[in-house]
């Protein structure tokens, strides 16, 4: 007797393989719900242990799900057939902190020292939201999560250093309450929200104008509510101004096999 295929792989697989073939292009909030979404940060060696450990130093905006071998493209505890290198809808490649290519794939510029980061992501926990009946207002409008750059800032590890970047969603005070009650079970993945409410306390200007992703409305009786984000290696990573790196574009995760309800603490 066969057993059924799980379908937490089946669905991941599916997605990876429709980025792979550049069927889908855009944000991945919402793709395979219930299958861990993950951030992506690709280093030199030489600089792997320095980013492991202010990774470890700043858990929250930054946890690590899984780290590559040198110059191997496969994250076998992700996704038995996952290649980091095409499987993403978008990528950042940056030299010397400054942004110079957006691709979908990235097998022209990969090297045999490059070690991949898979980094915790806040869609994981969106799905759990959903469930709860909270609306998470990016996927009402069909846009990405804003994120911001705030004053707050990580801790130092080596050469890498820099501001926190926070994701924001519009809650009315109740479902903040039940939200915040929800992510904290998550630690894997950003957890229980960093701020709420007055934006400015944590050096946000402007709602209405992101650092990343996409402005959306918030309603007159609802709070901005704000999570440590794992766009936060980016604000790092043009501060520190490495020789190369690359890393997912906003809103633009690696979608695993791995399953949501198995990162809950409770």
């Amino acid at each position: 007797m066969h057993s059924k295929p799980d379908r937490s792989i089946e669905a991941g697989r599916r997605e990876r393989l429709r980025i792979r073939s550049r069927d889908f292009s855009g944000p991945t909030a919402g793709l395979a719900p219930g299958n861990v979404q993950s951030n992506l940060v690709i280093l030199p060696q030489a600089l792997a242990h320095d980013f492991l450990r202010f990774a470890q130093a700043n858990s929250k905006p930054c946890p690590v799900l899984a780290v590559s071998e040198p110059g191997d493209p496969r994250l076998p505890m992700l996704g038995e057939d996952l290649d980091i290198r095409t499987d993403l809808p978008r990528y950042r490649v940056w030299r010397r902190g400054e942004l110079v290519e957006e691709p979908p794939d990235i097998s022209h510029v990969w090297r045999d020292d490059l070690v991949s980061f898979a980094l915790g992501c806040s869609f994981s926990f969106e799905h759990a939201l959903l469930e709860d009946g909270i609306e998470l207002r990016h996927m009402t409008c069909g846009s990405n999560v804003p994120m911001y750059r705030t004053n707050i800032p990580c801790r130092p590890a080596g050469p890498f250093a820099g501001p926190l970047v926070v994701s924001m969603r519009p809650l009315k005070p109740g479902d903040a309450i039940r939200a915040i009650q929800i992510t904290s079970r998550f630690p894997s993945v950003h957890g229980a929200p960093v701020h709420i409410g007055l934006p400015a306390a944590i050096g946000i200007a402007d709602l209405a104008r992101p650092d990343y992703g996409d402005a959306v409305p918030i309603g007159a009786d609802e709070l901005p509510v704000f999570w440590a984000c794992g766009v936060t290696p980016q604000a790092v990573i043009a501060q520190v101004r490495p020789e190369f790196c690359i890393t997912h574009a906003p809103g633009s995760m690696l979608i695993t096999d791995l399953v949501n309800s198995k990162l809950a603490s409770l």
